[in-house]
């Protein structure tokens, strides 16, 4: 396998930043250098996708990115520091090169920069176009 086939499209979403596509070598270390530490994996999507995102984020403060929501809307998850959307094919172990498709719609879903803020009164989120 050359070197050029290791290489995997994802979207980078950075706190406070808008999601950008970035080209990343396929290894555990080039997944951790993006998250800034030990990865988790999640799969909140329907989609054959992952959330790559810093599994220590929150305990290490990391500032707060983007909530996840439910199709009714509701605020379930909140992802702290930078995270990614990779592919995930369901018949693979291997993750893959997002489809333009995909980055389409997740450069949509994560477009909106949410900044959080501690009040007296709980956490208030403020979006941002």
């Amino acid at each position: 396998m050359t070197n050029k086939e290791k290489i995997r499209k994802v979207l980078l979403v950075e706190p406070e930043k808008k999601p950008r596509v970035v080209e990343i070598d396929d290894t555990l270390e080039a997944l951790q250098e993006l998250v800034g530490g030990y990865i988790e994996a999640i799969y909140p999507f329907e989609d054959e996708v992952a959330l790559i995102c810093n599994e220590e984020g929150k305990i290490t403060g990391l500032p707060l990115n983007r909530a996840l929501y439910s199709y009714e809307g509701e605020m379930y998850e909140i992802i702290a520091g930078n995270f990614f959307i990779i592919g995930a094919p369901e018949d693979s172990e291997d993750f893959t090169s997002l489809t333009e498709e995909q980055i389409e719609k997740y450069t949509e879903y994560f477009k909106v920069i949410e900044v959080y803020t501690q009040t007296q009164f709980g956490l208030v989120v403020e979006q941002r176009i």
